[in-house]
């Protein structure tokens, strides 16, 4: 039970929120948000959204779980198969209450996240922003009623699950010190894979390594990065004992993944290698002759190294992990086949912390960091909606691949350039 003290508490500080106006819009705006979903997914969109999937998943393991790559969903099921086990009680609730209950977790990992992405904000954010917090309110509301939370809802989508520990795991590593809470935090972010692997990008950047311009050497914390590491590995290896026990999850796994037909087809992603794939679709290319795989690769390797390289030469910056994290998100965003609009949340908090652990002035602020954000918030599911008004003659959704390569090159631009380093020291 909650305390008497800690209810004073958080009485106290609702009504210091409630004297914001955008705090109060933001309550009645996401409340809308999540009713509107139930209404339109239960009574007009059934069987459109997420959720059925992860109900048909539930049913699947149940059943057979060998099938599980298998089965015809309405969405290819490309998770890691120890996430499946998470579907069974939803399944079990029957599809109306488990929708519903599903989405009740979300509205309270929402809040989680609001909490720990206050947390982190103050804990970086310069001295030159306001003191009050009413800055960091206002962000964190606009993340709170930026449209994808309304098509999260409204698909039953896991990527709230993500969002909260991605920023649980990075605030371990900003506050905590020890091999106990480098393993902890490396953990925490090996399930958010296992749910999801939005976050497998990330892991690079979890070695602790830069070049030291003065000494003129490569600095390499080896203990700490190898404990880091094996944080995220261990929650990984159930998945090892499910591709034992059932060989054709591996196979069907790595398919559905990069090599099958499902990566091809022409959608919305906003992914270099979907725009590429869907740019040869476009011309005539027959799918079976379409390299998907070594397009993927090729894409991946390519940014995924110009963004190691500038994470490993950055100028002394504080907060590293912050950038690295920032940087493996935008990887993942730009190079896979699946890079979809309600995947934004769990950018958008990361985006908003770089936000203020930038300088009030920076111009990468003005120029990149906002814009993208502003984007994000309200504009890029416009974009999705055009896609599919001129998708017969004009099938690329580019405008979200834009704003990720200009916040790319804002992170980039910081992490390398002498003179926001000198900037972060005033």
């Amino acid at each position: 039970m909650i305390s008497s003290h800690l209810w004073d508490k958080l009485r106290t500080r609702f009504k210091e929120l409630w004297k914001q106006k955008i705090f109060r819009y933001t309550l009645i705006l996401h409340g809308l948000y999540f009713l509107i979903s139930i209404i339109l997914t239960l009574l007009l969109f059934p069987n459109q959204n997420d959720f059925r999937v992860y109900y048909k998943v539930g049913e699947v393991v149940l059943t057979d779980i060998r099938v599980l790559y298998t089965t015809t969903y309405n969405w290819p099921f490309r998770y890691l198969p120890i996430s499946s086990l998470y579907f069974v009680p939803f399944y079990l609730m029957g599809f109306e209450i488990g929708f519903i209950f599903f989405n009740i977790i979300n509205l309270i990992l929402n809040i989680l996240i609001s909490w720990i992405l206050y947390k982190i904000i103050i804990l970086v954010r310069r001295d030159d922003y306001e003191k009050d917090n009413t800055r960091v309110i206002l962000y964190i509301c606009l993340y709170l009623i930026s449209v994808p939370q309304v098509f999260n809802y409204i698909l039953g989508q896991i990527n709230l699950y993500i969002t909260l520990l991605i920023l649980i795991s990075l605030y371990i590593f900003i506050v905590k010190e020890g091999m106990k809470w480098d393993l902890m935090g490396g953990i925490i972010l090996g399930l958010s894979i296992i749910l999801k692997p939005t976050t497998i990008f990330m892991i690079p950047f979890l070695i602790i390594m830069r070049y030291d311009f003065e000494q003129k050497k490569i600095e390499f914390q080896f203990r700490r990065s190898i404990t880091r590491v094996v944080g995220v590995i261990l929650p990984l290896l159930s998945n090892i004992i499910m591709f034992v026990m059932y060989p054709e999850l591996l196979t069907g796994f790595l398919t559905k993944n990069f090599t099958g037909s499902d990566t091809i087809i022409s959608n919305h992603s906003f992914s270099i290698t979907k725009l590429i794939s869907n740019l040869l679709l476009f011309i005539n290319i027959p799918q079976e002759s379409i390299p998907i795989f070594q397009i993927f690769l090729s894409i991946v390797l390519i940014i995924s190294i110009i963004g190691f390289l500038v994470y490993m030469f950055r100028r002394s910056i504080q907060y590293p992990l912050l950038y690295g994290y920032t940087f493996g998100i935008l990887i993942m965003f730009l190079t896979y086949f699946d890079s979809w609009d309600h995947h934004l949340l769990n950018l958008i908090p990361l985006l908003t912390i770089v936000l203020f652990n930038l300088p009030r002035s920076s111009q990468i602020s003005k120029k990149s960091i906002k814009p993208s954000l502003f984007f994000f918030y309200f504009f890029d599911l416009a974009f999705m909606g055009l896609f599919f008004l001129i998708k017969d003659f004009f099938p690329f959704n580019f405008a979200s691949t834009i704003f990720l390569i200009l916040s790319f090159y804002g992170l980039s631009k910081y992490c390398i350039t002498e003179k926001n380093n000198k900037e972060q020291n005033n």
